[in-house]
């Protein structure tokens, strides 16, 4: 009988930071999902005006990563790959960040080495995301060329290709970044979101010169912002990760979800069941760069209404673990120059959605290996949101699967 791995990704960006263990199958090469979490740290609130990653964010965020330890060792991770947006690179505490990572680690999986918090290059980043989103679109038959569509705190990424990433461009139109440069009035104001939209659309259009959208036959979007959006758009009582992933509608439904949800104010968001509390803010400027990003696809396409949209559960953090999987050489990590490939740093040894984490044990489609992205234009994983504070936010339902484990609400 042979045995599966079992890999652990992280990814820690400007609003979340997010785990998944699974189980990796070498001879059918399934990636079965043992565990995926979610939860909102805000590691970058405030990196871009103090220059500083803030006390009470950097101790949410190590925190959650020692939980994050914990589980991986009761849950007997073999292999594990920590990425992390640029704020705890380019932060003066940056160390503070590194040193609490490896300390969480060491203290629980010894026997993995230090493990380090990784800022990807725009190149790996977009290589990631396109491998982690299209496994199952190719598995399902769904044709390309696909444009996959990840909206974070700080930026957008949109990286087009089929088989391989053909073109990618990173824009800092992240829901965050919008929220505070433009919609500050609960709820937006008219001419808020006129300003708003404009910059939207100047971003898309600076990314629309590198990544040409005329060849798309298939949009995918992915991260919370987007599922919150199809959440709404399926009217769900509750957060639904099976409901939602590889869920498809035509552009004007997904545009009057997503303007619906801009003019909510938050009381009004957060009374939606599927609605994240740490979403409540923001999720009405994620609706709207969703929103003007289906719009000029549909246009550049020609295919108007008839553009197919996709909503994806699976993005980078599932690229990560299989990044995970392209290096078994043993304990320790390898070294692989200036230009990393997905398996760069491993080491040996979602909620599956905006809201929520949950312990789930159901196969997925192997995602291709797509090979080399070429160079992305615009920023890395630059996520830096500049959000209000906030509390820890409180964890819902809790399964046995591992200390900690948080299920959907």
């Amino acid at each position: 009988m042979t045995e599966t791995t079992r890999v652990a990704a992280i990814d820690c960006g400007t609003n979340s930071i997010r785990l998944l263990v699974a189980d990796h199958d070498p001879v059918t090469g399934v990636l079965t999902d043992v565990v995926r979490r979610m939860e909102i740290v805000r590691l970058g609130h405030g990196v871009d005006t103090t220059g500083v990653l803030a006390p009470d964010a950097l101790a949410r965020t190590l925190a959650m990563t020692r939980e994050y330890a914990g589980q991986c060792h009761d849950l007997g991770v073999a292999r594990l790959r920590f990425v992390a947006t640029s704020a705890s690179r380019d932060a003066r505490n940056a160390g503070d960040f590194v040193t609490g990572v490896r300390e969480a680690f060491r203290a629980e999986l010894p026997a993995l080495g230090d493990i380090e918090p990784e800022v990807v290059s725009g190149d790996d980043e977009a290589r990631l995301s396109f491998r982690g989103a299209t496994g199952d679109l190719v598995a399902h038959g769904i044709p390309g060329p696909y444009l996959v569509v990840d909206i974070g705190g700080g930026s957008t990424e949109l990286v087009r290709g089929t088989e391989t990433v053909e073109a990618a461009r990173s824009v800092d139109i992240g829901c965050v970044r919008m929220t505070e440069r433009h919609l500050a009035a609960d709820p937006p104001t008219p001419a808020q979101i006129a300003a708003a939209t404009r910059d939207i659309d100047t971003a898309i259009a600076t990314a629309a010169e590198t990544v040409d959208l005329t060849p798309v036959r298939t949009l995918v979007g992915l991260a919370g912002s987007v599922t919150t959006v199809a959440a709404h758009l399926l009217r769900l009582p509750r957060y639904d990760a099976e409901v939602i992933h590889l869920s498809q509608a035509g552009p004007a439904a997904i545009r009057d979800a997503c303007l619906d949800l801009l003019a909510m104010s938050r009381a009004q968001r957060a009374a939606l069941g599927f609605m994240h509390p740490g979403r409540v803010d923001v999720i009405g400027a994620g609706a709207l760069v969703w929103s003007r990003v289906i719009a000029r696809v549909a246009a550049d396409t020609g295919q108007g209404d008839d553009l197919a949209v996709y909503t994806s559960e699976h993005d980078i953090l599932d690229g990560i673990a299989l990044s995970v999987l392209d290096d078994q050489t043993g304990p320790g990590r390898p070294d692989h120059g200036d230009q990393p490939a997905a398996g760069t740093r491993i080491r040996s040894a979602t909620p599956h959605g905006p809201g929520s984490t949950e312990t789930r044990s159901r196969p997925r489609f192997a995602a291709p290996d797509h090979g080399s992205a070429i160079p992305v234009a615009g920023a890395g994983r630059s996520r830096l949101a500049r959000g209000p504070g906030h509390a820890a936010y409180p964890s819902s339902r809790r399964s046995s699967a591992g200390r900690g484990t948080r299920l959907t609400q």
